[in-house]
């Protein structure tokens, strides 16, 4: 009888916690929302420094360099599904980098497609895909670090998150949800590399892919 009220006073504990983290979560989001100014897509956003057309491809080399997201992306996913060759102990983290490579794939799709005519109206298909990958490499740090459920928590609600934030952008024209959204998981990884105990060896990756994110994350936003 003890033990059963002990574990249901845990459970109590653990639900107030979460609930606090969401309600601290989103009195962050409603403050930042509050006191920043709207963040219009410049006129100037997209311009690139290279737009030369060859061949009949508008834009060539932005659109033929996805080509390597679009191995990576494909190769990194079918591998996570068949579940043989990477050395994965939770089924968790299997969803995660399927995601995660899924929206690489993404990128590499809605990249070319944006780089064809850029405009306000394509750069969605550019952005979501990214956030997608953004939120399954944050959710996936969380799995290994602190726990597959709350790891898998987080993976859907950033998803939800992602898709929420794309259609604030493209309805009201206003990039600073998308901002905060990319550059959020480029402090947390490495903060959680820091604070939590790594489960696998080669720790350092999860630095270069944050490094990776933040160029990607800086060179969206130029």
């Amino acid at each position: 009888m003890v033990w059963l009220m002990n574990h249901h006073h845990q459970n109590h504990n653990q639900l107030w916690s979460k609930a606090r983290i969401w309600a601290g979560t989103s009195l962050l989001w409603l403050i930042f929302m509050w006191v920043t100014p709207k963040i219009s897509h410049s006129p100037k956003h997209h311009l690139f420094a290279d737009m030369r057309n060859f061949l009949g491809v508008p834009s060539t080399l932005n659109v033929v360099t996805n080509f390597p997201f679009l191995v990576v992306g494909v190769l990194g996913f079918v591998l996570c599904v068949k579940g043989e060759f990477f050395n994965i102990s939770l089924r968790g983290e299997v969803w995660g980098w399927a995601l995660f490579y899924a929206g690489i794939t993404g990128v590499a799709f809605g990249s070319a497609y944006y780089h064809l005519k850029p405009c306000d109206d394509r750069v969605i298909w550019d952005t979501l895909p990214m956030m997608m990958a953004y939120s399954s490499l944050f959710s996936t740090c969380l799995i290994e670090r602190v726990g597959e459920k709350i790891g898998l928590t987080f993976l859907f609600a950033l998803i939800l998150a992602a898709f929420l934030s794309t259609a604030h952008e493209r309805l009201y024209n206003d990039l600073r949800l998308c901002m905060m959204f990319q550059l959020i998981p480029s402090i947390a990884i490495p903060a959680m590399a820091f604070v939590y105990r790594p489960k696998y060896t080669h720790s350092r990756y999860w630095f270069w892919a944050t490094g990776g994110s933040n160029d990607c994350s800086v060179t969206e936003m130029m």
